[in-house]
């Protein structure tokens, strides 16, 4: 079955008063952000859970193939415009995630870093996580989101947890051991769509 098309193709942006900040996402491309990247994926706090910290030449042949792989897309999140973190939105059904579990055609997977360390521990990352969560659930038919956090990762997991997602065990990945985690978009709507009318998270 061929994979339905995201509504994450586009682009988003939302208003947190939580933090006062616009949080906007954009898709990755080459030339604008091979270097940003490559130096993310080289700082200390990224590197255990990556495991990308490559040589420039490796890095562009990695964002190359990200960047034509159908069944992901990249992107840059922003803060008040300034880029500061990295996304993937994909379709679990098509990702290796999917072989763990009962996967539906519509379902969206996570992964995320904050790359610049002046933007580490100053409570971004659960309003970043909720805008993308939002931004995903865009797609009328995807009912659940999904992630697999590195299962070391206790601070994400907590994050995760936060913004409705569920922990459903331990899986062996080829990479990691992951935290399989759900979000349902009911349980997800139920949370944050009246803080969302009260102006607290609302598309601008």
């Amino acid at each position: 079955m061929s994979s339905p098309k995201t509504a994450s193709e586009m682009a988003y942006q939302t208003y947190d008063a939580e933090i006062d900040k616009v949080i906007s996402f954009r898709p990755v491309t080459l030339q604008e952000d091979l270097l940003r990247i490559h130096d993310w994926m080289n700082q200390p706090h990224v590197i255990p859970f990556w495991k990308l910290a490559f040589s420039i030449d490796r890095m562009r042949a990695h964002l190359q193939k990200a960047l034509a792989d159908p069944h992901q897309v990249s992107y840059i999140g922003l803060l008040d415009g300034v880029p500061m973190s990295y996304w993937e939105s994909y379709w679990a059904i098509d990702d290796v995630v999917g072989k763990y579990y009962s996967a539906q055609p519509a379902d969206q997977g996570i992964h995320l870093l904050i790359g610049s360390p002046q933007f580490l521990g100053k409570g971004y990352a659960l309003p970043l996580l909720r805008a993308m969560t939002a931004f995903q659930f865009q797609h009328s038919e995807t009912q659940r989101v999904v992630t697999e956090p590195d299962i070391r990762n206790h601070k994400m997991i907590h994050i995760f947890k936060r913004c409705g997602f569920v922990f459903q065990g331990a899986i062996n990945l080829p990479d990691k051991q992951g935290a399989l985690m759900f979000c349902d978009r009911f349980e997800f709507e139920r949370q944050f769509e009246p803080q969302r009318r009260r102006g607290g998270n609302g598309d601008e």
